[in-house]
């Protein structure tokens, strides 16, 4: 009797998760949705903008354009640190309109290289200087706002480390700042290595996704969007308006985002503006970068939620916004139904053998279905003549965002419950790697490579059971906790 009290307050919790799992994957319908109706006004309308803005300041000279500051954020980032300080000092904008700071929290050999790439450039007559400060207090978000105080321009662009941009970013962005409540221009990332391994092809198609899909139907529809922390330009006045750079989450430009929005800026996504980047290529840079941001998306959705939906806007802009601030949570509610299945297999004697399967299986399909549209709808309008190949990326991207759920829900729980961790930056490889970086080792591979065999438990009571069907999904799930676990295992023990 006991049994089954405790069998039947599992199916409910299992249901709970089921539903917002459901409701997760039927919203990327509406992303769709939105994408479809908007995005090829949007382009005319930015291309027109474009066009606008320099039939204005034709004949004016350089100074027709505006001051602008180049951030420049590192922290120990010595293989990377040298390309992207030149990549941005040969950017194409008039001489004496375009500072550039190197905002340096280097405790290794990258000072000494900063310096002399820095010292360098300098002498060719570039103006940069190098920003540096006795601690890392607020990491990132903190020097960024030091930095501020000695900045020179009206807008702030800023670029990772690992980030190369074309020569006209800057031509190509500022154009777009002609709506005097425009606060933000935000690129799309593009991927240096997309064809590394499995790993990089996967992350590849996730982040298309969000740039390709969400990001244009956000920012076409008038909905919140947020900066990706690097390759985007700022609006100083917003900045300063929005209460400037927080280093109270582990996603400042996410809180930053949205703090402006609020005050009534708008965030403008840039859909022709591409800037490649280097994707992690470890497992477990990967699950630190994931981990900071499933964090500190959750951390910032519990410090602005609640302002969100008391502020004035429509139901479709706050419903979007909490999809949005709390995308991640779709970690836990995937790890759930994992834990839960094996015990609720028991109760499926208690169905007929297709109610049985309906109630464990339908809502993984439901999950799956819509955002695995989304990705290959991002891939389809980003690669028109070879997509179809890069479908076979697809099952990989799956398999990983199952074996990464497990960190992902430590970090929605460590933010819901308030557990305070510092700021790990993703280690980066470059062109030539100088210096091998380590990323912190833990246990969570350890719980991955249990929770694989845990699955194939669950596939045997499937199995057992008469419901074929689950086998499939808790084959992604397994094999994703193991390849995970394995890999973030060794790279750790390699490294140590």
């Amino acid at each position: 009797m006991i049994i089954d009290w405790i069998l039947w307050i599992l199916f409910g919790c299992y249901c709970l998760a089921a539903v917002g799992l459901m409701i997760y994957g039927l919203n990327t319908y509406v992303l769709l949705f939105l994408f479809g109706r908007r995005i090829k006004e949007t382009r005319e309308r930015q291309q027109k903008q474009e066009q606008t803005f320099l039939a204005k300041i034709s004949g004016q000279g350089d100074d027709a354009w505006p001051m602008v500051t180049t951030q420049i954020p590192l922290y120990n980032e010595l293989n990377v640190a040298e390309r992207i300080i030149r990549t941005v000092a040969k950017m194409d904008y008039p001489q004496g309109k375009h500072q550039i700071q190197v905002v340096d929290d280097s405790t290794d050999e990258t000072r000494d290289l900063v310096d002399r790439v820095v010292s360098d450039l300098q002498a060719e007559g570039v103006s940069i200087e190098v920003c540096r400060r006795e601690d890392r207090v607020g990491y990132k978000a903190g020097a960024l706002k030091e930095a501020m105080k000695t900045a020179t321009g009206d807008y702030f662009a800023i670029f990772d480390s690992d980030f190369v941009p074309d020569p006209d970013f800057l031509k190509k962005t500022l154009p777009l700042f002609q709506d005097e409540k425009t606060g933000l221009v935000q690129a799309r990332w593009g991927h240096l290595n997309a064809e590394h391994s499995s790993l990089t092809k996967a992350q590849s198609v996730g982040i298309d996704g969000h740039f390709v899909i969400e990001q244009v139907a956000r920012s076409a529809n008038g909905l919140f969007l947020n900066f990706n922390g690097t390759a985007g330009i700022w609006r100083k006045e917003a900045i300063e308006d929005g209460g400037g750079w927080h280093a109270d989450t582990l996603t400042e430009d996410l809180d930053l985002s949205y703090r402006c929005q609020l005050k009534g800026w708008k965030l403008e996504y840039a859909i022709d503006v591409v800037v490649p980047a280097e994707l992690p290529e470890t497992y477990s840079a990967f699950k630190s970068q994931q981990f900071r941001w499933a964090k500190g998306s959750v951390q910032t959705a519990k410090k602005l939620i609640g302002t969100v939906m008391r502020s004035p806007i429509s139901l479709l802009a706050k419903s979007q916004a909490a999809f949005h601030l709390l995308h991640y949570v779709a970690h836990l509610l995937m790890f759930t139904l994992a834990l839960l299945s094996l015990p609720l297999t028991l109760l499926i004697p208690r169905f007929s053998g297709i109610g049985g399967t309906a109630f464990l299986i339908l809502p993984l399909i439901i999950a799956t279905l819509g955002p695995s549209i989304l990705y290959l709808t991002s891939q389809r309008h980003l690669h028109p003549e070879g997509w179809t190949r890069r479908i076979l990326w697809l099952p990989s991207m799956v398999t990983i965002g199952f074996g990464i759920c497990i960190s992902n829900t430590r970090a929605v729980l460590e933010a819901l419950l308030g557990v305070k961790s510092g700021f790990v930056r993703t280690p980066k490889r470059g062109e030539v790697a100088k210096k091998s970086y380590r990323t912190k080792i833990d246990w969570i591979p350890l719980v991955e490579i249990g929770a694989a065999f845990y699955c194939l438990i669950t596939m045997i009571s499937f199995l057992i059971q008469g419901v074929p069907g689950g086998i499939v999904f808790f084959l992604f799930y397994g094999y994703g906790f193991l390849i995970t676990g394995v890999r973030s295992y060794t790279e750790q023990r390699a490294a140590a």
